[in-house]
């Protein structure tokens, strides 16, 4: 089951953050975010839920130390994933 990307502001200007300072992650964001979309629970994704301040939400990784926040949603009556943040886990936790 595909799930439409709902992107926030936030997640948006932190993207153009990352990529500005690596752009080399262009590539493989795409690849994490198409995956993300078609199941976000693949093993490669290592989706989890969060806790604390961020219950409710989940996290996944794109790499080493980057990841993306995240909530599962619908939009128009379709499940969708609000993309929340990205960054390192320093940034993002």
């Amino acid at each position: 089951m595909t799930r439409v990307l709902l992107e926030s502001s936030t997640f948006l200007k932190a993207l153009q953050r990352i990529l500005k300072r690596e752009p080399q992650l262009a590539d493989r964001l795409r690849i994490i975010l198409q995956l993300l979309a078609e199941d976000a629970f693949q093993p490669q994704l290592k989706t989890h839920k969060l806790k604390g301040k961020l219950a409710g939400t989940w996290a996944c990784s794109v790499g080493h130390d980057l990841r993306i926040i995240f909530e599962l949603v619908e939009f128009k009556g379709n499940p969708a994933i609000l993309l929340l943040t990205i960054g390192t886990h320093d940034e993002v936790y």
